[in-house]
């Protein structure tokens, strides 16, 4: 979390973004609610200003209103200006605050968001594939497989909030607990060299982890994306049922070992777009026993980490919001 500007109080309306290489999904945050969502594609403008006052222009919103503003924006986000590496936006901080005339700046890294999501999500939003007891004082998890591997611990602060704890957890080595872990990773190491948890857990992993499989097996590939592994392991496949069994069971151990690290003994939140969107697979996977099926040292301090599944529709643009009204109300 980055800002220059003076401490203040939130106020009532606040703008919150969510911006990756292709699309800048922008909403209102007001009373700690998400309104008017917009997804713009960033090619259509020259600038992140321009799609600023873009969607304040379609949502009825004048410029004067908006005082405040949050952008999750992918990469790492540091004190200088913000430029994007999947396109062409650059946010140079005083010169957006001062066309926009705003009062509070925000950049924060897009995966920190969904930390700070999971920070104030409630059941309706949260599934839990594993039952535990989370301890309070303690860090918490947040995991995504989506286009890359994204991890970030959430820490609670004395007294009251939280600190989001940013990192790049998803380029840490594969594990490889078994001989068909083992002929597996062979097959990535060949064509990658390195073997980072993100060369399965990812969309792009499920593709590497079927065609390795394939590979293995003495099976011959299809040209698959991972929705269609997905699709066709929902729809009685049993060979990508079977890899989609072994993604499951790989994310189990990744998210155990970043536990261990960084002891999160308050739980698990998995996020990104994979899993929720096959919600009801990964209920029936060996993802819970999996998770602690270790050693008698490690399986013990596993056993009572509980573990959800964030289904929000939008935690990004949520967990913006709460990462302003956390830095308006610190002062930060």
């Amino acid at each position: 979390m980055n800002s220059n500007n003076k401490p203040q109080q939130p106020t009532a309306t606040a703008l919150v973004g969510d911006i990756g290489g292709t699309n800048a999904r922008f909403a209102l945050w007001r009373g700690e609610h998400l309104e008017a969502i917009e997804i713009l594609a960033c090619a259509d403008y020259p600038r992140p200003e321009d799609a600023v006052r873009e969607y304040l222009q379609r949502v009825g919103q004048p410029l004067s209103a908006i005082d405040n503003v949050c952008l999750a924006c992918a990469g790492p986000v540091g004190d200088a200006d913000f430029r994007f590496t999947n396109n062409h936006w650059v946010i140079s901080r005083d010169a957006f605050r001062a066309e926009l005339g705003l009062s509070h700046l925000l950049l924060v890294n897009d995966f920190s968001t969904m930390a700070w999501a999971a920070s104030r999500l409630g059941g309706d939003d949260l599934v839990q594939v594993r039952d535990g007891a989370a301890l309070d004082g303690r860090a918490r998890l947040i995991i995504g497989p989506g286009t890359g591997l994204g991890v970030a611990s959430l820490l609670p602060l004395p007294g009251a909030g939280w600190h989001v704890l940013p990192c790049e957890g998803g380029h840490v080595d594969l594990p490889v607990s078994g001989e068909r872990d083992f002929a597996i990773w062979q097959q990535l190491r060949e064509k990658y060299g390195h073997v980072s948890a993100e060369r399965v857990l990812s969309g792009s992993g499920l593709e590497n982890l079927y065609q390795a499989s394939c590979k293995v097996d003495g099976v011959a590939p299809l040209a698959l994306s991972a929705a269609q592994i997905g699709e066709r392991a929902l729809a009685g496949d049993t060979y990508c049922d079977a890899v989609l069994e072994h993604f499951f069971l790989w994310l189990a151990r990744v998210a155990g070992n970043a536990v261990m690290t960084v002891g999160a003994l308050g739980g698990v939140y998995i996020t990104g777009g994979i899993v929720p969107r096959f919600l009801e697979r990964f209920q029936r996977s060996g993802f819970a026993d999996a998770f602690c099926a270790r050693g008698k040292t490690s399986g013990p301090y596993l056993s009572q980490v509980p573990v959800w599944v964030m289904t929000a529709q939008h935690p990004g643009l949520f967990g913006a919001g709460v990462a302003l009204e956390q830095a308006l109300l610190a002062g930060d």
